[in-house]
């Protein structure tokens, strides 16, 4: 068992956590598994998190966070490039985590803030195009999760990277002003 230094290893378990959703699938993280990667006791994951629904909590609310702070720039296209590579690329099992709703505690008052800044960012860059819709939001939002999870799942042809995609597929549904 390696020794952990105070305060780093709550930080540690999330990003091990992410690379576990990452490459291994969301039912491959358990607390025990977590604690064999970081060599530490199967108890110190748990003196963090509680519970493997503590712990993907915890990992959602630090993917809408970093998700918040990606999309935070001044044009629509922009950042729905940063959110399909944000799904697809830098945090794929962060991403895993944040819409897997049903192992989240949807009570949390930290998810709660994290995911409405993270939808109020977005929304903001929605300011910078022409919509064809009163539904610009959700169809907006839909073009890049829905992107994002096709081509995560392999249901896209990865002839493009995602993000070309992206820059290719949102102009077909807001124009610029």
């Amino acid at each position: 068992m390696r020794p952990y230094h105070r305060g780093t290893l709550r930080e540690e378990a999330l990003d091990e956590a992410a690379r576990i959703v990452e490459t291994d699938g969301i039912g491959a993280l358990t607390l025990r598994e977590l604690a064999r990667r970081l060599e530490v006791s199967h108890a110190a994951p748990a003196h963090h998190f509680g519970d493997r629904q503590g712990l993907l909590t915890a990992l959602a609310t630090q993917g809408f966070a970093r998700l918040a702070a990606a999309l935070d720039v001044d044009d629509f296209l922009e950042a729905a490039v940063a959110y399909v590579r944000f799904a697809t690329v830098n945090e794929r099992g962060r991403f895993t985590v944040m819409f897997a709703t049903d192992s989240l505690r949807a009570d949390n008052p930290d998810l709660a803030a994290a995911r409405a800044a993270a939808d109020e960012v977005f929304r903001r860059g929605l300011g910078t195009v022409t919509s064809n819709s009163p539904d610009e939001a959700l169809a907006a939002h839909a073009l890049v999760h829905g992107l994002a999870q096709l081509y995560n799942s392999g249901a896209v042809a990865r002839a493009d990277d995602a993000v070309t995609l992206a820059r290719r597929l949102a102009p077909l549904l807001f124009d610029r002003e």
